[in-house]
């Protein structure tokens, strides 16, 4: 039988820990479903592509993506998007970019986020 594997990247360690601490504390779902979705190996992890989000996503919403925002399309809404990780071309295409750590400190609600996987 194969052994488990384990996270070692202490700073995702630590943003499962406050996702789920900021979901019982606000009592707001979307972290601790956030919290379990980024928990998963990296393989499993969501890779979602512009114009996936540009579809699913309304205006002035904030996208939140447990993964990796890849470049593929482009943006036609005013739309700020949260996640844990960009690829370089959709580094380069979005303006409105954050980390999910700067998402919880200024919106620890969940106001108007959107989760796309």
């Amino acid at each position: 039988m194969k052994p488990k594997t384990r996270k070692t990247d202490s700073d995702l360690k630590k943003l499962v820990r406050t996702l789920e601490i900021l979901s019982r504390k606000e009592n707001v779902k979307i972290w601790d479903t956030t919290a379990a979705l980024l928990n998963k190996a990296t393989r499993r992890r969501a890779k979602v592509n512009l114009f996936k989000i540009d579809k699913y996503c309304l205006e002035s919403e904030i996208a939140l993506i447990p993964g990796k925002v890849l470049g593929v399309g482009n943006l036609t809404k005013n739309i700020k998007i949260a996640a844990y990780n960009f690829s370089e071309s959709a580094s380069n295409k979005v303006k409105n970019k954050m980390t999910i750590q700067k998402l919880i400190q200024e919106n620890p609600k969940g106001n108007k986020v959107r989760l796309i996987i």
